[in-house]
């Protein structure tokens, strides 16, 4: 066996990068995602298509099938999972965190919540939440308020923005920053006063997660970064845990069950099923 070690030079260089082959650190997306070394107890190992720990100040994206289930986990108590979401067959086509809100007559996202496409679709149905503190008024943060806050906003500065990062998660499936939209956020509460004044309820706490399920094939970016109304002086976002599996069987169980929900619900998911269907 070879004891070269000297990254000098190129023998050395390879040597050395080829013994951190099966390596995992804490901001890396396992490959095959069936290798993620704690996967949830419920979940074959086997169907897990998207395995990956997202330090704050991260970002990443991932084309996924209908009938996948997303879980976000907030390892630490401090992360912020900024979310977008466009169909995969049809990017014109995206998450509208208006209607999110608007549609279901609710602005405080939990268990049974569609999230909304521009064309009331259902792309996707928050299935399980033990966090119950997220924000679907705040969107995400900014270049120019990140720079007033903590004195930089840039994609590699110590406390990148939110929207910088979605801009370079789009342009990797194709898309520029005009389909940036407004994103939701989990993990961080937002609440809405008597006065109309927007006030930070923080994190839930450590070791909380929120499922969803995808209705349609969908590009999934996630950003994890400050919240906007964060009201840490200091960027401290700690790290998200990102896991996704194939699930049709809890899809055609919700399916089945849409009957028993409200009508703006059983609309939305009926748009998503005849789009579906006619494909």
């Amino acid at each position: 066996m070879s004891t070269i070690t000297d990254t000098g030079t190129t023998a050395g260089a390879r040597e050395h990068a080829r013994s951190q082959a099966g390596a995992i650190t804490d901001s890396m997306p396992v490959v095959p995602a069936s290798k993620w070394p704690n996967p949830p107890v419920d979940v074959d190992p086997s169907t897990l298509t998207w395995a990956e720990t997202i330090p704050g100040g991260r970002y990443t994206s991932k084309v996924l099938a209908r009938g996948t289930r997303i879980r976000l986990r907030d390892i630490a108590g401090s992360a912020c999972a900024h979310i977008l979401l466009w169909r995969a067959d049809a990017p014109w086509e995206r998450l509208n965190v208006a209607d999110t809100v608007k549609v279901p007559w609710q602005a405080y996202l939990s268990t049974g919540h569609p999230l909304l496409s521009d064309q009331g679709r259902a792309l996707a149905t928050i299935v399980a939440d033990e966090s119950a503190h997220h924000d679907a008024l705040c969107g995400t943060s900014t270049l120019v308020g990140n720079t007033a806050k903590y004195g930089d906003g840039h994609v590699h500065s110590a406390s990148p923005a939110g929207r910088e990062m979605f801009t370079l998660a789009a342009a990797k499936h194709g898309l520029t920053p005009t389909d940036v939209a407004p994103s939701l956020s989990f993990f961080h509460g937002v609440v809405v006063e008597a006065d109309g004044t927007l006030t930070s309820k923080g994190s839930a706490g450590l070791d909380k997660s929120v499922d969803l399920i995808l209705h349609l094939p969908c590009v999934v970016a996630i950003v994890n970064t400050a919240h906007p109304l964060d009201p840490s002086p200091t960027f401290d976002t700690g790290p998200l845990e990102l896991l996704a599996w194939k699930a049709p069987d809890d899809l055609t169980s919700l399916l089945a069950d849409v009957e028993n929900t409200d009508p703006e619900y059983q609309r939305a998911v009926a748009n998503s099923e005849d789009v579906w269907n006619a494909l």
